[in-house]
């Protein structure tokens, strides 16, 4: 097993790793925003001074791209892939043998729907998106509203509290542990070892920060596979009860697909939810025009995805020679694509960097990617963001924040980990039911379903 890992780690960090700590030191814009405290902190000032005139950019080894549509024309080419080209990839030999020693499943390796190509992207992804449709996530909104209600109870009324620890965590691991058919007794569980996972999402992460996610993965898998035995006897109704009985999926594909969902399902809300307290609470102007007028809460949280999306970055690699953006590029060439500097292109979005809830485009963000590798979840997350924020400020008006937020130290992940706040005066539910003027707004159609069809191709 620590062969493996140690063989993952040196493929997939430890010469970045190396190249970055070196481009660090010569003060390189690119390894600061993926490695120094900057890119974690505030990565939008080197976003700007990466994005020049606009076009690809080469970073050695890589090339990015900040630009809102060059980044969805590339989300959306089949000419592009996600799955690591051959000539960064393991030897044929080493191959097989991993193919036979397969890794712990995690969110960031195959046959995690986010690093698979066609055609077992689509195989896989199929039987999972009907858990997703508007349809199936309207019907969750009487339970996303319950969980909301039980966790405002539970903070403390005029007193500290931390946010992230007592709030926006844990409505999202809630929801998803409920979707997947996990017992409520688990969740604590799941936020450990989730925490010791998502760092798998960045690149030239630390020898021990490696092994820690990998053998937290390991502990994820124990537990599905005698939670999907479990399920063949008795299943429930499910994602994965679903996914079990249906039959597509082998046991190695159904633990990989639930450990991305409850990473994709945890990891986007927590950080939108928090992301977004912190940026109504620095513009009281724009919180006081969402109590004046709460229709604007949808868009509201289409302009926070934009302006601060919890997903920063993906990568794409060119599965032939190709021309893009006016460069020609060889076969195997990687592009960084930064959502972040997407968002806040300023010939999409003018004045991309001030935060207006009322902007009309907001729903044009890349923040759930695009293309046949749109986040399946971004209803989920929508309706989960609308309510725990509306919900959150409704019932604590006073709400503060008491000490500077903490940073989780991530790239790739872009929230909190801590958000220190003084809660203020609680209402109770049937005085926010009094003063509120339309009910909540339940799910919206999908926007993103016109972006699933790729570009056409070259050979079209």
């Amino acid at each position: 097993m620590k062969t493996r890992y140690a063989y993952r780690w040196v493929n997939n960090h430890a010469v970045i790793r190396l190249f970055e700590k070196v481009l660090l030191r010569r003060g390189d814009a690119f390894s600061r925003l993926q490695a120094g405290p900057e890119g974690i902190e505030n990565p939008y000032a080197l976003i700007e001074e990466l994005r020049g005139d606009g076009g690809l950019v080469r970073t050695p080894p890589v090339w990015m791209a900040f630009d809102h549509d060059l980044v969805r024309e590339i989300l959306r080419d089949n000419r592009f892939g996600v799955g690591v080209p051959a000539a960064f990839g393991s030897p044929r030999p080493l191959r097989r043998w991993l193919d036979r020693n397969p890794l712990p499943p995690n969110p960031a390796d195959a046959p995690s729907l986010l690093v698979i190509d066609q055609p077992e992207h689509t195989r896989l992804r199929k039987p999972v998106t009907a858990a997703f449709t508007p349809r199936a996530v309207t019907r969750l909104r009487e339970r996303i509203e319950t969980v909301t209600e039980e966790l405002l109870d539970a903070m403390p009324e005029d007193g500290p509290t931390d946010l992230v620890q007592r709030f926006s965590s844990r409505l999202p691991i809630a929801i998803i542990s409920e979707m997947l058919g996990f017992p409520e007794d688990d969740i604590e569980m799941f936020l450990r070892w989730g925490d010791d996972i998502s760092p798998l999402f960045d690149l030239g992460i630390s020898w021990r920060t490696h092994q820690r996610a990998m053998e937290a993965s390991e502990r994820v898998q124990e537990y599905l596979l005698a939670h999907v035995e479990r399920l063949r006897v008795d299943p429930g109704d499910d994602i994965l009860s679903n996914l079990v009985t249906a039959g597509e999926l082998d046991t190695y594909e159904l633990c990989a697909t639930a450990t991305l969902l409850m990473a994709a399902g945890f990891e986007t809300t927590v950080n939108l939810v928090g992301n977004g307290i912190t940026w109504l609470l620095r513009h009281p102007e724009q919180l006081d025009r969402l109590r004046a007028e709460p229709d604007l809460w949808p868009n509201a949280v289409d302009e926070i995805l934009r302006i601060d999306p919890p997903v920063q970055t993906t990568a794409r690699t060119a599965r032939e020679p190709l021309e893009v953006g006016g460069l020609k590029l060889r076969k195997g060439s990687v592009v960084v694509l930064s959502l972040a500097g997407a968002n806040r292109d300023p010939r999409v979005f003018p004045d991309p960097t001030t935060f207006d809830l009322t902007r009309s485009n907001a729903k044009s963000h890349v923040s759930f990617s695009n293309g046949i590798h749109v986040c399946p979840g971004s209803n989920l997350a929508r309706m989960e963001a609308i309510h725990a924020l509306r919900a959150l400020f409704e019932r604590f008006p006073d709400l503060r924040l008491t000490d500077p937020p903490t940073r989780r130290q991530l790239y790739t992940l872009h929230g909190y980990r801590h958000l220190p706040a003084h809660t203020g005066r609680r209402f109770r539910p049937q005085e926010v039911a009094d003063r509120r003027v339309p009910p909540l707004a339940a799910a919206q159609p999908d926007p993103l379903a016109a972006d699933r069809a790729p570009l056409p191709t070259a050979r079209d």
